[in-house]
């Protein structure tokens, strides 16, 4: 009998969570250059910081201030993009987790990608901000 996937219910959940996707992007064919090459994201200090986005929004910690979507504007990113993010973060909650908390990760993670991509197509998206 196979062990089932745990629940979402850890700082260390979380940080596996976000060291696996963010493992699949940046070697991802249609996500590695928009993060490697032109965003030049230093993932050394990018992960610690989307642990803390991910720890506010599924285990309620207060560490994360920041103000996600005005990074984005400047990237070359359309539809494409959002929705192979939400794939590859899916994936990654699917293969790790089951449970409440990885459903709400999946359901915030469509939220966020469905919001950042209407955003990107208004003509002043941060009016909307």
């Amino acid at each position: 009998m196979t062990n089932p996937r745990p629940d979402i219910a850890s700082e260390a959940d979380i940080r596996l969570l976000v060291d696996g996707f963010y493992a699949k992007v940046g070697q991802d064919a249609l996500l590695g250059p928009v993060f490697n090459d032109f965003a030049h994201v230093d993932w050394p200090r990018h992960l610690p910081v989307m642990v803390d986005f991910w720890s506010s929004l599924l285990l309620g910690t207060t560490r994360y201030h920041g103000r996600p979507f005005p990074k984005h504007l400047p990237l070359p990113i359309a539809a494409a993009h959002f929705q192979r993010w939400l794939a590859l973060f899916e994936a990654t909650v699917d293969e790790l987790f089951a449970g409440p908390k990885a459903e709400e990760a999946k359901v915030r993670a469509r939220s966020i990608a469905t919001l950042f991509e209407h955003r990107l197509r208004e003509p002043n998206p941060l009016s909307l901000v």
